[in-house]
């Protein structure tokens, strides 16, 4: 009797971690059940293995989902050209910009438990951020370092429009010296904070609330997470987004067990044959994100992740915050980091005709002068191994595809996988 009490709360046990487990995925339907066509997906197929059979990409994952299901998640090419290793589904990424979005959730948080506010100046959780230089250009190309106008906002770092770029501005010697340049942070043996505290000493490129300028400002951000939560940055998203959401295949530095699911890197030069990445900057094989250093949290950049975990990602924001029961966000703080916040004052945001910023995302503000199939109130990003994503509010819909190759010169495959995801749609 004993011995079948056990037996049944040990299948009870299990069938407890099995529904878990289902419940932190999402679920998968066949495209005709939420108004898309299978037929027609067959097309983006087609497409995407021609880049591969082309020579243009080793390899590259794709997931759709609408009304909260998975219709399509398919791999093409290989992860390791040379090692002959076919790409998966759950290949692991990295997925560098795609961080910024998880970072600015993280600080979104820390606003909704009272921890800080959007319009606080930095300097209040960074003391040598108090004050700030810029690097003012002058006629004949030369600059002069002045005082920033008025102090830079959390605000200003989630919408980039801090002046703050990726060190190759005007004072880009000045930047090289204190050995700060691009976006790359797993290869340091330092803590972030001590990176970002050096950054602060340096002429920024333009005056806070002046333009969008795209850089560390999700760095800087990261470390404010760190300072107000108490905990490192790793540690917070672990608990408050990553867990919850059930992401367990996004880290800043991969487990032992998963390294051999590290997707590696290829360059990609216009009439020349793909080769592995040389610079270990940029990912050869396994690279720091498996045998670095492993100290720097980079929240511009950081994270590696998969196609289904991020799509989880993005369905909870599309869900008004939520994932399967766990809530992370209100729908009110959902609602703010999905509007415009540049262009509505009158920043210029670079060429994206159509398009505005929000507090992390890029956001769709006109769709015919945007040029592209899409919806109002999109929002989106990408990476810089080629990675991109986007989530419709109105279609409800998450489209989530990755590849690793840098640069990507001279392929369309952004544009074809937005005109063939959008086709396939009939109701």
């Amino acid at each position: 009797m004993v011995k079948l009490f056990k037996g049944h709360i040990l299948l009870l046990g299990f069938l407890f971690l099995l529904s878990y487990s289902q419940a932190q995925n999402l679920a998968t339907a066949l495209p005709e059940e939420v108004g898309m066509s299978s037929e027609r997906l067959e097309r983006l197929s087609t497409t995407l293995e021609q880049y591969v059979k082309d020579g243009k990409m080793s390899g590259n994952v794709a997931l759709v989902a609408r009304k909260g299901k998975v219709i399509y998640h398919k791999a093409f090419g290989e992860s390791d050209m040379e090692a002959g290793k076919k790409m998966t589904n759950d290949a692991i990424f990295r997925i560098a910009s795609q961080t910024k979005a998880i970072i600015s959730v993280a600080a979104m948080i820390l606003q909704e438990e009272g921890k800080l506010l959007i319009s606080d100046p930095i300097g209040k959780y960074l003391p040598e951020w108090n004050e700030t230089t810029v690097a003012n250009v002058r006629d004949d190309g030369g600059y002069d370092v002045v005082r920033a106008n008025r102090s830079i906002t959390i605000r200003d770092l989630l919408t980039h429009t801090a002046g703050i770029g990726y060190g190759n501005g005007p004072a880009k010697k000045e930047w090289e010296e204190a050995g700060i340049q691009n976006w790359y942070f797993a290869d340091r043996n330092e803590p972030i904070e001590l990176t970002i505290a050096r950054m602060a000493k340096l002429p920024m490129d333009a005056q806070p609330g002046e333009r969008f300028v795209y850089g560390y400002n999700t760095d800087i951000l990261g470390v404010i997470v760190q300072k107000t939560s108490g905990k490192t940055l790793d540690e917070f998203i672990k608990e408050r987004i990553l867990e919850p959401i059930g992401m367990t295949d996004t880290y800043f530095y991969l487990p032992k067990n998963k390294a051999d699911r590290l997707a590696t890197s290829y360059m990609a030069y216009e009439g020349k044959p793909l080769e592995r990445s040389p610079d270990p900057g940029l990912g050869i094989g396994q690279g720091h994100y498996v045998k670095g250093p492993r100290k720097s949290f980079s929240g511009g950049a950081g994270l590696v992740s998969t196609a289904m975990d991020y799509a989880k990602f993005l369905q909870m924001m599309l869900n008004g915050g939520e994932f399967n029961g766990n809530r992370i966000l209100s729908p009110k703080t959902v609602e703010l980091m999905i509007a415009d916040h540049v262009d509505v004052r009158g920043i210029p945001y670079g060429s994206r005709n159509g398009s505005g910023f929000g507090l992390g995302f890029s956001i769709t503000k006109n769709v015919g002068e945007r040029g592209e199939p899409g919806s109002v109130g999109t929002f989106e990003w990408g990476g810089a191994y080629g990675s991109t994503y986007w989530a419709d509010p109105v279609e409800e819909l998450v489209v989530v595809y990755f590849k690793q190759l840098i640069p990507t010169n001279g392929i369309d495959d952004h544009a074809k996988l937005r005109s063939l995801v959008y086709q396939a749609i009939l109701e």
